[in-house]
């Protein structure tokens, strides 16, 4: 069996714990079928990649070089800590804390140019979170090795994930599956456990990138889909995908088994759980994923598959976006609906801005789109620019509200079956609950809405109970 395992940061997030998940990747490796092939891929320490960023930025602005020395021996402190608790070998401790002292040796003189600069660029910044991965790897590979298992600790690069230089968000470039398949499946072959940094790549200048939020979960079905693995395991704090945030409806519960393409709806509008393109590459191999739950590791987690299960439930979940924003724009007479949205969307576009959801009145010339709140600024921005490029106006007004949460609610017996939607807004009519935007996918698998940000709890609460997902 060819298995891959990606953990996440809560996992990893000191000695204790780096200790417990080596134990129980030595239990998965060495039970039952004794020729397992194991690949774990690791995210950086718990928040570690946070304060790697949030202090890059503060450095840039502030350019204190002995405060950037006090942080670079902070995060130094901590990771040799978590080293110490985690491994009782005193070799391997000893080379652990050489390394992770070249590496931070290494921050440093990034941090200072960056103090000396003044400046962050995306690539700089790119650089230095990776230290994040690039520092936990080896704790969590050496922690392996203490315990008996031949394990061996490699960057992106180095596990071959090639992307192209869009930094911050980085895409894998064609043919970097033989380049994976080239690195991996050797070391498996001599019975190694390769320990890969989740979230970050190379370009084929060797130039570090990094894969978006939560790229470890992607890097994870990047490496499935190339060696060809059996399943992949995404090992979370939760008892899988849940049918809604438990947080914001108590009686939320896991959802056993959803389709690739529910998963994928579902981590596109918002669901922190998956990374939004972890799901496409196992897709034409069709290899199952497993979320499994860290604490209760018997628990066979939600599957993930090939094919929408059969069920009377019409919706399987429920998930919002809670800092949402809508731009409505109307076009000037002398412009088609159709001009219109091209323009902005090519202006959004050129700003990295995802859109989130569309909605157009044609009769009126509108479209009205929802964004992330943090982008709305920006985003009125490239918007107020489509004037000031064209030979005539093509924009005749538009307005915003930042004070708005984007609902979505997934399933693939939605397909097909009548009435979905009113039930839908039924649920919300009964709770005096105002739309202010809809638009349903054409795979008819995803309904989404926006409301006021302070009616989006109700609203969520009312559909997961008038479809009974939690039950």
């Amino acid at each position: 069996m060819r298995l891959v395992m990606k953990f996440g940061g809560v996992a990893v997030a000191d000695g204790r714990r780096i200790r417990a998940v080596a134990e129980l990747i030595k239990r998965i490796k060495e039970e039952g079928n004794k020729n397992k092939e194991l690949v774990v891929v690791t995210s950086a320490l718990f928040k570690v990649t946070d304060m790697l960023h949030e202090n890059a930025m503060r450095l840039a602005r502030e350019g204190d070089i002995d405060d950037a020395k006090e942080f670079v021996a902070e995060i130094r402190e901590r990771h040799e800590g978590a080293a110490s608790e985690a491994i009782a070998d005193e070799q391997i401790l000893g080379e652990l804390r050489e390394e992770i002292k070249r590496r931070t040796s290494d921050m440093e003189k990034a941090l200072i140019g960056i103090c000396l600069l003044g400046e962050l660029t995306a690539r700089s910044c790119d650089y230095i979170v990776s230290f994040g991965e690039r520092l936990a790897a080896p704790i969590l590979a050496g922690t392996l090795r203490s315990l008996g298992i031949d394990a061996c600790h490699l960057s992106g690069g180095e596990a071959g994930i090639i992307t192209n230089d869009e930094y911050g968000n980085a895409q894998l470039i064609k043919g970097a599956e033989g380049d994976i398949r080239a690195r991996i499946v050797p070391l498996l072959a001599q019975n190694k456990v390769p320990v890969v940094c989740g979230y970050i790549g190379e370009t084929r200048r060797g130039i570090i990138t990094t894969l978006g939020r939560g790229g470890s979960d992607y890097t994870a079905t990047l490496i499935g889909a190339a060696i060809d693995a059996d399943e992949i395991w995404l090992w979370k704090e939760t008892e899988g995908i849940m049918s809604a945030d438990p947080k914001i409806v108590p009686n939320a519960r896991k959802v056993p088994y959803i389709s690739y393409i529910e998963a994928m709806e579902l981590s596109y509008f918002g669901a922190s759980i998956l990374h939004p393109r972890a799901i496409e590459p196992v897709i034409e191999k069709d290899i199952p994923i497993r979320v499994k739950n860290l604490t209760n590791p018997e628990d066979e987690g939600t599957l993930i598959g090939k094919e929408p299960e059969h069920t009377k439930k019409a919706a399987k979940a429920i998930t919002l976006i809670e800092d949402t924003a809508i731009i409505n724009i109307a076009g000037s007479g002398m412009s088609s609906i159709s001009e219109v949205a091209a323009r902005v969307f090519n202006a959004l576009a050129a700003e990295k801005i995802d859109v989130i959801m569309v909605s157009q009145g044609s009769s009126e010339r509108t479209i009205s789109i929802a964004v992330e709140r943090t982008k709305l600024h920006r985003a009125i921005e490239a918007i107020k620019r489509i004037n000031t490029t064209g030979t005539s106006p093509i924009i005749r007004e538009f307005t915003s509200n930042s004070n708005v949460s984007a609902v979505g609610v997934v399933g693939a017996g939605m397909a097909g079956t009548p009435g979905v939607a009113g039930k839908v807004f039924s649920a919300l009519g009964k709770e005096g609950i105002s739309v202010i935007m809809i638009s349903q996918g054409s795979s008819e698998y995803n309904i989404s809405f926006v409301v006021e940000r302070g009616d989006a709890y109700r609203a969520a609460r009312a559909i997961h109970e008038m479809f009974e997902m939690g039950r």
